[in-house]
């Protein structure tokens, strides 16, 4: 036993020297970036910046340290026969492109068709949250939250709608203000069923409207 507790201390204490030492060579590379920019990392103003941008990508980038599925595992089965559409609308969310790791800012529509489990309305904006906490692209992002909710609840059908603004094209390329990206993913019955994906679709609508 106390040779177990010792190498699990020991453990701890190597992961923890490793976490420092990997943030030490993030903050350093961050003060190299500064001086090629053209500006002194070590002036009053920039000194403490690079840590400050660790602790910002550490949150930027969390959904890294997140499982989608997982957060999908806990479903209830108690619903007396639900079996309509679920949706969850407008759900706030950041990301960042992978292209120039410039801001995504935008909405998801999440709805599924039940089939026999339900999960917890919180667990799917924590998936939306978990995808866009990465480097990202937009189509792929509405893929990856459709998909998976489609592999762990098994419904009848999904439908993901995302709109988005995408600060890669408003504050450097073409510097275009005023646009948003629209992507959609259906699955299953919104797929197949025309009217199942028109009253979604509506809901949608319904919601940019108000």
């Amino acid at each position: 036993m106390n040779e177990i507790v010792c190498l699990n201390r020991s453990s701890a204490i190597s992961s923890s020297n490793e976490d420092a030492t990997s943030q030490s060579k993030v903050e350093q590379a961050f003060r190299e970036v500064f001086r090629w920019i053209g500006e002194d990392p070590d002036r009053d103003g920039l000194r403490e910046t690079p840590n400050r941008l660790v602790r910002a990508y550490q949150e930027y980038f969390a959904g890294y340290r997140q499982d989608p599925e997982q957060i999908l595992q806990k479903t209830f089965e108690e619903t007396d026969g639900y079996d309509e559409m679920v949706v969850l609308r407008g759900i706030p969310f950041q990301s960042h492109c992978e292209h120039h790791v410039a801001p995504i800012i935008g909405r998801a529509w999440v709805a599924y068709v039940p089939n026999r489990r339900v999960v917890g309305i919180s667990e799917l904006a924590r998936v939306v949250e978990a995808y866009a906490r990465r480097l990202q692209i937009q189509e792929r992002l509405t893929a990856q939250v459709a998909n998976v909710i489609d592999q762990v609840l098994k419904p009848q059908g999904v439908g993901v709608v995302i709109k988005a603004a995408h600060h890669c094209m408003s504050s450097r390329g073409v510097h275009m203000h005023g646009t948003d990206m629209v992507t959609s993913r259906m699955l299953g019955c919104f797929r197949d069923n025309p009217m199942t994906r028109q009253e979604f679709m509506s809901m949608v609508h319904s919601a940019v409207q108000d």
